[in-house]
């Protein structure tokens, strides 16, 4: 995006933002293709600047050149054939030739690649660690939040009233105005605001807010890993945007509850946080080797560990306890196929590749995970019309709904 003074403004080009009036009256909606006429009555109002789209004609043919091979590295893992991944090599394209207009810097090799972490040392070495032996020490529950628990027990609890989850989840003030940011997000897009766990209730339901409440507990487990190892902001803000598709996809399939596959995404990549914990050295020599030879992060970590972040996040949830439609979800994101019943883990097997192309443009550190055909079929979708669709919504959507976790 870029902000133009109204000196600046020509007709042809594209709000980037709702354009707002000084008394909070809604102008022009975002995406809006500005004419003459429009600019003429904007001039008449006194408005000074807008925030439009950049202008893609001002890239020259050098520059179209070096941002579509950048892309192109990221992609290198997967079918170029494939109708799905075509949009969504189409999708990282256009958003990377955005951010070049709009002054963005296309990284170089080492700006990509992770920081050297010599001086840490690993508890465990390859070959002397077992995913189970790994989150030993992390299945103990005493360092959870108290209201991790009383959450649980309401969701497993049938019978649990829409008041006694209200109850439940107001004891934590922290955890409620969480979830009313949440729910006053364009996540949800209510036409009035919610003031009250009692009313987010009753128009999210009770089990989708549990479900929201307990993902979000879990979070403040991991506040203690190493910055120098990842910045957390960039990793939950890649959480949060899967979660934000894998919510989308699952809206489009029939009988699934959105709010599960939000939570799912999510917490996704809850073992790769394990990893960092626990053998810092290797989860970043998997990093490291990933970048360096063009390999989805998943694969390095199996080449440098023996196992992936999903091997840990199975003995992980189980511990935890954690509800099994949730833990299938997370466990089987990158083998969808290998699930007796793979629709729910191919959502988020889907949502984290759009959540690696999307990424491209935000100097990604690694190539498309890969996507499984018979995942994408799973969900019948048409790849031009969904993912277009899922990538405007999610630009509207994750700078509020991040700042409401953080």
């Amino acid at each position: 995006m870029g902000t133009k003074r109204m000196d600046e403004l020509k007709a042809g080009m594209i709000l980037a933002s709702d354009l707002v009036a000084r008394d909070g009256r809604l102008l022009f909606k975002s995406g809006t293709e500005l004419s003459d006429r429009q600019l003429e009555l904007l001039r008449g109002m006194g408005v000074a600047e807008a925030e439009v789209t950049p202008d893609l004609s001002d890239l020259t043919e050098d520059d179209l050149l070096s941002i579509e091979d950048y892309v192109r590295e990221f992609f290198l893992y997967v079918n170029p054939d494939h109708p799905a991944v075509i949009e969504m090599f189409h999708i990282a394209l256009e958003l990377t030739a955005r951010a070049v207009a709009s002054g963005w810097r296309l990284p170089d090799r080492d700006t990509r690649r992770a920081a050297n972490v010599e001086h840490l040392g690993d508890i465990f070495t390859k070959g002397m660690g077992t995913p189970e032996t790994i989150v030993e020490h992390e299945t103990e529950l005493a360092s959870f939040p108290d209201i991790f628990f009383r959450i649980k027990e309401v969701l497993e609890d049938d019978a649990a009233s829409a008041d006694r989850i209200a109850k439940v989840v107001s004891t934590d003030f922290s955890l409620s105005a969480k979830l009313l940011k949440l729910v006053n997000s364009p996540l949800y897009g209510f036409p009035q605001t919610i003031d009250s766990i009692t009313r987010a209730v009753a128009l999210v339901g009770g089990k989708e807010l549990s479900t929201l409440a307990l993902g979000i507990s879990a979070i403040n487990y991991f506040k203690d890993i190493p910055p120098e190892l990842v910045d957390m902001q960039s990793f939950w803000r890649h959480s949060i945007t899967c979660g934000i598709f894998a919510r989308m996809l699952a809206g489009t399939q029939n009988g699934l509850s959105p709010e599960r596959f939000f939570i799912g995404g999510l917490l996704h990549d809850v073992g790769r946080l394990i990893l960092f914990k626990k053998l810092p050295y290797a989860s970043t020599e998997a990093m490291l080797f990933a970048r360096e030879n063009s390999l989805p992060l998943v694969e390095a970590e199996q080449t440098i560990m023996d196992f992936c972040h999903t091997d840990i996040s199975e003995p992980l949830l189980a511990a935890w306890k954690f509800p099994e439609s949730l833990a299938v979800m997370i466990n089987y994101h990158h083998n969808p196929m290998e699930y007796p019943n793979p629709l729910e883990p191919a959502i988020i097997h889907v949502a984290d590749n759009l959540t690696n192309a999307v990424e491209v443009a935000q100097g990604g550190m690694y190539v498309m995970p890969g996507l499984d055909e018979q995942a994408w079929e799973l969900l019948g979708l048409d790849p031009e019309a969904t993912l277009h669709q899922a990538v405007s919504q999610y630009a509207e959507q994750i700078d509020i709904v991040m700042s409401a976790f953080f």
